[in-house]
C-alpha cells in the first residue's frame, strides 16, 4: 500500500473577506475530490485572508499511480482561476 500527500501553498490575491476566500478554497476542494477521488482539506492559513494551505491524499496500490494523480491533481491547482500556484511539496509514503 503506497500513500501519496501533495500540500501546495496558494496565493488567493482577489479575496477581500475570509468568506471571499473560503468560497474558492471550497470549490478547488470539491473539484478536486470529485475529479480525482482523493481526500482534501484545507490545513494551514485559516485565518488568512490572500493565503491557503490545501493538502491532498490518495491510497493507491501502485507508486507510480499515485505519483501520476497527485501530479494531475497539482495541473488542476494551477489552473485555478481563483487562485495562484506559490509552491507545492509531494510525499509518497
Amino acid at each position: 500500500m503506497v500513500i501519496g500527500v501533495v500540500t501546495a501553498r496558494l496565493a488567493v490575491y482577489e479575496a477581500f473577506s475570509l468568506k471571499d476566500k473560503r468560497r474558492v478554497v471550497k470549490s478547488l476542494k470539491d473539484r478536486l475530490r470529485n475529479k480525482f477521488n482523493v481526500s482534501v482539506a484545507e490545513t494551514d492559513a485559516l485565518e488568512s485572508r490572500q493565503r491557503a494551505v490545501i493538502t491532498a491524499a490518495i491510497v493507491a496500490t501502485d507508486t507510480q499511480f499515485a505519483e501520476r494523480c497527485l501530479q494531475q491533481v497539482v495541473n488542476m491547482i494551477e489552473q485555478c482561476r481563483g487562485a495562484s500556484l506559490l509552491d507545492f511539496e509531494m510525499q509518497i509514503l
